[in-house]
C-alpha cells in the first residue's frame, strides 16, 4: 500500500501539541491535554465521550466507531498522562518541548505514548469515514490515568454498561522490533514487623522493628523461586522495593514497613508469592519473636498471561506487520502493563508495538520518526482485518 506521509505529519502535529501540554500522573491537571484531544476529535465529527472513576474524576475519553455489519468490537488503547519529568536539569532540552530535531519527536510523552494516542486518533478518523463497511466496531481508549498504577481509564471503560466489551485490545506502547504478547504478572504486599519499643541507650538489650525487617527482607532474597517453564519463557522474580521505620536516632522503633513485589508466571501465581512470603514471616516470627506477629496485607494482584501467535489481536498484528515487510518477533515482557489486567477480565491484549526510542521514563525522552508511516500502515491493516473491512 502507498504510505500516507502527509497523515504522518498530521499524526506527529498532534502529538507535539499533546507534549507541550504536562499531564504528568499525579502532578499536572489532565483537564488540557484532554481538551487538546476533544478539540480535535470535535472537529472531525469523531463520536467520544469521558469516562469517569467513582469519584467523578474524568480519567479517559472513548472514541467509538460502531460498523455497519454486526462483529466483535476491536479496541485500540494509549496513554496520554506520563511519568514524571525527574530532574529537568539532566535534559538536554525541555520535557515539554514537542518539536522534531534531527528527525526525532522530542519531550516526556513522545514514547509513551502519545505519539500512538495521536496514531490511533487518525485511524479512528479514517475509519468513521467507512464505517458502514466494518464488522462490529473500534473502540480508542486515550486513557489519562495509567501511570498513576491504578488504571483508572481502562477500568472505567471495562465498567461501563454503555460501552461495548472488546473481543481484544492492542495497546500501543512503544518498540519496532516486537509485538509484546504476555507477560508476568504481580502480587504485591505490605508487611508490617513490630517490636517492642525502647530507647537505644537502654542498657536492656532490645531487637528493634527496623532490625527484625531487615533480617526478613534477608529471608525474601534468599527465598528459593523456580525458574521458567513450559511455555512462558520468563522465571518469577521477587524484590524488596521499601523498608520504613523508625523516627529518630534515640528510640528503637516498634513498626517497619517492608514493600515486597513479586512478578508471577502461570506456574508461580499469587497463591504461590502469598505462600512464600508467610513462609519467611513464619520462619522470623519463630526465630526472632515480638510482642505481635508480622503481619502481611496484600496490596495488588494481576495474573501473568501469553497469547499465542495465531490468537487474536496478536495475530492480526504480527500478520500486518509481515505483511508491510517488518520482521519482527513475539515477545513475553517481564514488567505488567494493561494487558494484565485485560487478562484477569478475560480480554486478550497487545502491549506494544510501535516506534523506536530513547529516555521513556527517564532523560530526553524522544521517538524516531522514520518508521511513523509503516507502524501506522501496520496497525491500520491490523484492525481492518479485525473489522473485516
Amino acid at each position: 500500500m502507498t504510505r500516507d506521509l502527509g497523515l504522518s505529519s498530521s499524526v506527529v502535529e498532534l502529538a507535539g501539541e499533546l507534549i507541550r501540554h504536562p499531564s504528568r500522573a499525579g502532578i499536572d491537571d489532565h483537564e488540557p491535554v484532554l481538551a487538546v484531544l476533544e478539540d480535535w476529535l470535535a472537529r472531525r465529527g469523531l463520536p467520544h465521550r469521558r469516562l469517569h472513576d467513582d469519584a467523578r474524576r474524568p480519567v479517559a475519553l472513548l472514541v467509538e466507531i460502531a460498523g455497519g455489519r454486526p462483529g466483535p468490537w476491536w479496541a485500540l488503547d494509549a496513554c496520554v498522562d506520563t511519568a514524571p519529568y525527574g530532574d529537568e536539569s539532566a535534559w538536554s532540552f525541555p520535557p515539554d518541548a514537542g518539536d522534531v530535531v534531527d528527525g526525532r519527536l522530542r519531550g516526556r510523552g513522545a514514547a509513551d505514548s502519545k505519539l500512538a494516542a495521536a496514531l490511533f486518533c487518525h485511524i479512528a478518523a479514517e475509519l468513521h469515514g467507512r464505517a458502514g463497511e466494518l464488522r462490529g466496531g473500534l473502540a480508542v481508549l486515550l486513557d489519562a490515568d495509567e501511570h498513576t498504577g491504578g488504571f483508572g481509564g481502562a477500568r472505567a471503560y471495562l465498567a461501563d454498561p454503555a460501552a461495548a466489551r472488546p473481543a481484544g485490545v492492542m495497546i500501543g506502547y512503544p518498540g519496532l522490533e516486537e509485538v509484546v504478547v504476555g507477560g508476568r504478572g504481580l502480587w504485591r504486599a505490605r508487611i508490617a514487623v513490630h517490636a517492642a519499643s525502647g530507647h537505644s541507650g537502654s542498657s536492656r538489650a532490645a531487637v528493634g522493628a527496623v532490625s527484625r525487617a531487615a533480617r526478613l527482607v534477608r529471608l525474601l532474597d534468599e527465598a528459593p523461586l523456580p525458574g521458567a517453564s513450559g511455555e512462558f519463557p520468563l522465571p518469577p522474580k521477587l524484590t524488596v522495593t521499601f523498608c520504613h521505620g523508625g523516627e529518630g536516632f534515640s528510640v528503637v522503633p516498634d513498626l517497619c514497613e517492608v514493600g515486597v513485589d513479586i512478578r508471577t508466571t502461570p506456574g508461580f501465581g499469587a497463591r504461590a508469592a502469598e505462600a512464600l512470603v508467610r513462609a519467611a514471616v513464619s520462619e522470623l516470627d519463630e526465630r526472632s519473636p515480638a510482642p505481635g506477629p508480622t503481619e502481611v496485607t496484600a496490596v495488588a494482584a494481576w495474573p501473568s498471561y501469553r497469547l499465542a501467535e495465531d490468537e487474536q489481536p496478536a495475530a492480526a498484528l504480527l500478520a500486518a506487520a509481515a505483511g508491510e515487510g517488518l520482521r519482527v518477533r513475539a515477545k513475553t515482557a517481564g514488567p505488567s502493563n494493561i494487558g494484565n489486567l485485560l487478562a484477569g477480565e478475560g480480554i486478550p491484549a497487545t502491549a506494544g508495538f510501535g516506534l523506536p526510542y530513547e529516555g521513556l521514563h527517564g532523560v530526553d525522552e524522544r521517538v524516531h520518526l522514520a518508521d511513523l508511516p509503516v507502524v501506522h500502515a501496520v496497525y491500520r491493516r491490523a484492525v481492518l482485518g479485525l473489522l473485516g473491512a
